[in-house]
């Protein structure tokens, strides 16, 4: 085997990963709401569970994918760990759909022959002015060069009965029995950890077994030490997860090591099985003895490729069918397996719907996104509530409890807009839509402006901080109009989170909620600013003590103006039209 031929296999390789991902990416931004709406179908029930994974992996053609998807759900608190699982065990179904695709399209119908032509199909849906079709365009691509990539994987590959030295050297590797199929896991999950795709390993796999390289029970080796190295990507997701993350992804590798154990254990009886329903297609036994592939266009490479693709197939469905049932006794082993942290202060102040980690669906990732932001418009409205208190507050040590609340809340507030914007600039550097690109724009305005809201609150606190400091104190009139003032902001609080509520339903028709909140606030700004003079000018009232009172007008004031400008950066990009 040359140096040229080896490069041009690993090329060929390189085709079908990014045919693949170029695939997966188009039908998620073609099918963004449809997969919306299947996360929606999540339940406590595990069989609907298992369909919803099911339906997400055959959409979006990677199980991988869907999973690292499940577990950063589980780390935001939207799926419970139970839910999770049952998500988990559907799309170790739905991966054998693509399996069946390889085998049937790639091998008996030979897609690769309208490869080029639906290359000029994507390319020209690519260049239209509508995103939905340039999404298509890009399925169309991906689709194209992934069966082009099989194809030319597939005459990259040597003849093994060209070089006899190596074809003995297979098959010694083939001939200890029970040791040679432990040997064959062992690859298939080494190679999935390598290509960290379970899909291009098993289409390795079917090259390997209809060119004669290794023997049926070999693959059906390759293939159980696949679905083991496929769990790798979910556990690497959910190292940097909260406990509930790890404790997800712990599942998944339960339930495929597990069912690699019980396939072992019956590994005769398993392949005789799938054996005997290639024969009810009128194909040859794969698993019966002596069987050989020929030729790679005889009908016994067509039932090695069927029962290598229907030994998947069952193997995952049988696994789901049995362990379904054991769901709570799966959650309890992972709780044990993975403990929670004595310290639980450290993951208070997590991000409760994002985390780092591989993004497997930058689509979605948006509304994750989404979800956080409101999560800190939630906070940001606390911080209020404790300024509103500290104005009221006279007991000096309250006031340090509040005033050291304040400041913390302005700190959560800087961290939490840093890891929202990271998040952001992840999926930013991920492909995805011109309306995707748009939304997560207006996220960074919105974030930078509940930022500001937490240093309002902060600045309120070192105002009260001076006016305690030169032992002056606000009457109770003064103390009044101020929590009028407190109350107009919490009014704006309440119609920009409404606001954002509804722009993330997509149900969003207008913002003027939030401009009467502004105006009440602006009025309510200006009578009282004009009363003070007044009162300054006619009753002798404290000049000092009413420029700490017009100072926090002022700081509430700016509160309404960041808030308006979120309604404005949602009503510029989340409009309902």
């Amino acid at each position: 085997m040359g140096i040229l031929q080896i490069f041009t296999l690993l090329g060929a390789l390189g085709m079908f990963l990014y045919g693949m991902n170029l695939m997966s990416s188009g039908l998620q931004k073609a099918a963004g709401d449809k997969l919306r709406g299947l996360l929606s179908a999540m339940t406590s029930n595990p069989f609907k569970g298992v369909l919803t994974g099911l339906g997400i992996t055959t959409v979006i053609q990677s199980s991988s994918a869907t999973t690292v998807m499940v577990v950063s759900f589980v780390n935001a608190g939207l799926l419970t760990l139970s839910q999770a699982i049952g998500v988990i065990m559907g799309a170790n179904i739905g991966t054998t759909v693509t399996a069946w695709l390889v085998s049937w399209l790639g091998f008996k119908a030979d897609i690769s022959i309208l490869a080029v032509p639906l290359m000029l199909v994507g390319f020209l849906c690519s260049n239209s002015k509508k995103s939905q079709r340039r999404n298509i365009g890009e399925l169309v691509v991906g689709f194209s060069l992934l069966f082009l990539g099989l194809s030319f994987m597939k005459e990259s590959v040597p003849d093994l009965n060209e070089t006899p030295q190596v074809l003995e050297f297979v098959k010694a590797w083939s001939g200890y029995g029970f040791g040679s199929v432990l040997i064959f896991l062992v690859f298939g999950t080494v190679l999935t950890l390598v290509l960290q795709s379970s899909s291009a390993t098993m289409a390795i796999t079917l090259i390997m077994l209809s060119m004669g390289w290794i023997p049926f029970n070999m693959a059906c080796a390759m293939v159980l030490g696949e679905n083991i190295g496929t769990t790798i990507t979910a556990n690497i997701a959910a190292s940097v997860g909260n406990t509930q993350a790890k404790r997800a992804a712990m599942s998944h590798t339960i339930f495929n090591v597990f069912g690699v154990i019980w396939a072992l254990i019956f590994f005769r009886p398993f392949l005789a099985l799938v054996g005997n329903v290639i024969e009810l297609f009128g194909l040859p036994n794969p698993a019966a003895e002596g069987f050989a592939v020929s030729a790679q266009d005889s009908p016994d490479a067509t039932a090695a490729l069927y029962g290598l693709s229907m030994l998947h197939t069952l193997f995952n469905t049988f696994n789901t069918l049995i362990l379904i049932w054991f769901t709570k006794l799966i959650e309890k082993a992972v709780v044990w397996i993975v403990k929670a942290p004595k310290n639980q202060e450290q993951e208070v102040f997590r991000l409760k719907y994002i985390s780092a980690g591989p993004l497997a669906t930058p689509e979605l990732a948006t509304e994750q996104a989404f979800d956080e932001i409101i999560h800190f418009a939630q906070i940001s409205k606390n911080g209020l509530a404790y300024a509103g208190a500290a104005i009221q507050e006279s007991d000096p040590d309250k006031f340090e409890e509040l005033r050291g609340k304040l400041v913390k809340y302005e700190e959560i507030s800087d961290r939490i807009e840093y890891e929202i914007a990271t998040f952001l600039n992840s999926v930013s550097a991920g492909d995805i839509s011109e309306e995707t690109s748009a939304k997560i724009k207006a996220m960074y305005k919105i974030i930078g402006e509940l930022e500001s809201l937490g240093d309002s609150g902060e600045s309120i606190s070192r105002i009260l901080s001076r006016k305690n400091i030169h032992k002056k104190a606000f009457d109770q009139d003064t103390l009044k109009k101020l929590d009028d003032m407190v109350s107009s902001v919490n009014d704006a609080y309440e119609a920009m989170i409404f606001n954002l509520k509804a722009a993330h339903k997509g149900d969003l028709e207008q913002i003027s909620n939030a401009y009467n909140a502004e105006d009440r606030i602006n009025n309510l700004r200006n009578n009282l600013r004009e009363a003070e003079i007044e009162d300054i000018e006619s009753s002798g009232k404290n000049y000092q003590t009413s420029v700490y009172y017009m100072d926090i007008v002022s700081e509430l004031e700016k509160m309404g103006d960041f808030m308006i400008n979120i309604s404005q950066a949602l009503e510029k990009s989340f409009l309902k039209i």
